[in-house]
This record gives C-alpha cells, sequence and structure tokens, in this order.
C-alpha cells in the first residue's frame, strides 16, 4: 500500500474548519502543531512592531489517492484559490513505521470500494 503525507500551513481560524473538512473527506486523525512564519510582507502594529499571527500545521498520514481527495476537498471548502492564507500540498511516503494496523485496514477497504 502507498501512503502520502498531507500538509497544510494555515491560520488559526482556518484549523477546526480544515479538520471538518478533511474528516468529511475520510480522513481519520490529524497531527496539529503550532507554528509561527514571516510572510513577505511585514504587517506593521504598535510602536513598529510586526505581527504575523500564528499558524497551524497539519499533518495526516494517508493513503495515496485518499490523500489527493482530501486536498481537493482542503481546497474547495478553505477557498485557497480565492484566499491564498494557507498552503496545502502532498509528499509521497517511501518508508512509514508506527502507523496503526487498524488504519491500514481500513485503507484496504476504500481501495476495495474503488474497485
Amino acid at each position: 500500500m502507498r501512503f502520502s503525507a498531507l500538509v497544510a500551513v494555515l491560520p488559526d481560524e482556518l484549523e477546526q474548519k480544515a479538520v471538518d473538512a478533511a474528516r468529511e473527506a475520510g480522513a481519520a486523525g490529524v497531527t496539529i502543531m503550532d507554528a509561527r512564519g514571516i510572510g513577505a510582507e511585514a504587517r506593521k502594529t504598535f510602536l513598529g512592531m510586526t505581527y504575523e499571527g500564528s499558524q497551524s500545521v497539519l499533518l495526516w498520514i494517508l493513503e495515496k489517492r485518499l490523500a489527493l481527495t482530501v486536498l481537493k476537498s482542503l481546497f474547495r471548502e478553505l477557498g485557497l484559490d480565492e484566499d491564498p492564507r494557507g498552503v496545502a500540498f502532498i509528499t509521497d511516503i517511501s518508508h512509514l513505521a508506527g502507523i496503526d494496523r487498524r488504519q491500514i485496514d481500513r485503507f484496504e477497504e476504500q481501495v476495495k470500494d474503488e474497485i
């Protein structure tokens, strides 16, 4: 079975919406990390200090075809084409250890249902 990592870097306010969209598209668990970024144009705030805002990095390990389905759902539901406040991408995984066997069984059932 082939796996991919789907990574989304989003403003905190889009985090729950991304989790919900991914779950509805078939993703189960997600790892969420706090992050901060420095954009191309810094925003000026009080006393000349800049604030970029906090972000979330969401990481899903998914079966390859499911990863593309979830990415399309995130793109659509978060409006990343109209308001690119975040980025999401997929990268292949060549070696994987530690994934729950029940998750692999779910992926296999989804593939069987599609065939």
